[in-house]
């Protein structure tokens, strides 16, 4: 169901992807334009009708349904239509769980399947449902319904308590990352844009790029070295209009990655409409604002620029003239960007020399533990001579092997 006016196509084709994510082929198609549901049944009583006749014509086996449906709704329809009804947030659901490899993944699925159901639970006990109160009218279907949402928040309250361990330990691995001073990078974006091979162009990962909604679940984290330094990618899970509430509650944890970076690059499809890529856009701030981040400092990188001629360059360039212009599949422009996300944390390193003796080459290990941050190194009769660039906090550790530059060449003529 549309709101009057809006694009049913453009509606439609993100209905289409998802349900061939989900394994699914769609046979026939339907839409109603009207300003808000019926409380009853979702569609009006003519288009029910109509719907009837369809899904029987076509010999459908489910209705997938492009909203979020009321309890109420869902079961008043497949009455209606004696069939199984899926709707938009159990149809991505149905993808993150078949999507979920980590053990953490498989948790936050079944958290947000368990909130979704909670208040669906009725299946086999529904005809003991419709009795009355009162005096013996309290059957073992009624028991047996409370038992099982019983069972179902007693899991939820395990499953939270289990992720949220696992968020303390992130929690720990950021911590020393923080210490570490390491500029942290988050990849943000609409499902499906290329946020997974840009973070493998610039890494070197290999994460999987396979070309379907919500392929990346788990937020995946990798570094890359530019000019000596050190920088931290994450890739996090793809957003998408209408993102259903159970998920963004149940991948808080997993959304808690873009929360803690330094910088969000903001990954779109250069390809697409501008009317679609600026919706896309929005979609991407709601969640990011939903969750708290929408305050962070944010590049737009416009991704898949390989499938646009010269012309079509320029006008994204005058519509998005801070945005970042690279292809992840041919790496055109990446060195760019590169350039740009180490502009931005220029000021957390600095130019250091230092002298380190011979006989304290724990201190040169510690130094190259660092990730790379040698820029020169020669060996004196004094001991290791080494131009650096390191983050304040290592500059303070490195402190009683610094030299003024007039030292250090006279060091290094000793």
């Amino acid at each position: 169901m549309l709101p009057k006016g809006a694009d049913a196509a453009d509606e439609l084709s993100e209905l289409r992807e998802l349900s061939r994510t989900a394994l699914v082929e769609p046979v026939a198609e339907m839409v109603q334009q009207r300003n808000r549901p019926d409380q009853k049944t979702y569609v009006g009583k003519g288009k029910l009708e109509e719907l009837k006749r369809e899904f029987a014509d076509h010999a459908a086996e489910v209705l997938i349904v492009d909203d979020e449906l009321a309890p109420t709704q869902q079961r008043a329809l497949e009455d209606a239509l004696s069939t199984r009804v899926v709707d938009r947030t159990q149809l991505i659901l149905d993808i993150f769980a078949q999507h979920a490899v980590s053990s953490e993944g498989k948790l936050q699925v079944e958290l947000a399947q368990l909130e979704y159901n909670l208040p669906r639970m009725r299946g086999m006990w529904q005809h003991l449902e419709r009795l009355g109160g009162g005096v013996g009218t309290r059957g073992p279907g009624e028991s047996q319904l409370e038992s099982d949402r019983r069972m179902a928040r007693r899991r939820i309250s395990q499953l939270r308590s289990r992720l949220k361990g696992i968020s303390a330990q992130r929690g720990v691995r950021r911590k020393e990352r923080k210490r570490a001073e390491v500029p942290t990078v988050a990849l943000a974006g609409y499902t499906n844009v290329g946020k997974s091979t840009l973070l493998n162009a610039l890494t070197g990962a290999d994460v999987s790029v396979q070309n379907r909604l919500f392929e990346t679940l788990d937020p995946t984290t990798r570094t890359f070295d530019h000019d000596g330094k050190r920088y931290l990618v994450t890739d996090t899970v793809g957003f998408i209009r209408r993102l259903p509430t159970q998920l963004v509650q149940g991948f808080a944890s997993t959304l808690e990655e873009t929360l803690v970076a330094d910088l969000v690059l903001h990954v779109t499809d250069a390809t697409l409409a501008e009317d679609r890529l600026r919706e896309q856009m929005a979609a991407v701030d709601a969640v990011l604002s939903e969750i708290g981040a929408d305050e962070l400092p944010v590049l737009v990188v416009l991704n898949k620029i390989d499938g646009l001629d010269p012309l079509a360059r320029r006008r994204l360039a005058n519509r998005f003239p801070e945005a970042q212009q690279v292809s992840a599949l041919t790496g055109e422009g990446l060195d760019d960007l590169r350039e740009r996300i180490a502009d931005r944390f220029a000021d957390r390193f600095e130019d250091v020399r230092l002298l380190v003796p011979y006989d304290e080459g724990t201190a040169l290990s510690a130094l190259y533990a660092l990730g790379a941050p040698i820029e020169e190194r020669r060996d004196t009769d004094a001991g290791v001579l080494i131009r650096a660039k390191l983050s304040q906090r290592d500059a303070r550790r490195f402190a009683p092997y610094l030299v003024a530059g007039d030292d250090l060449e006279s060091a290094a003529t000793t």
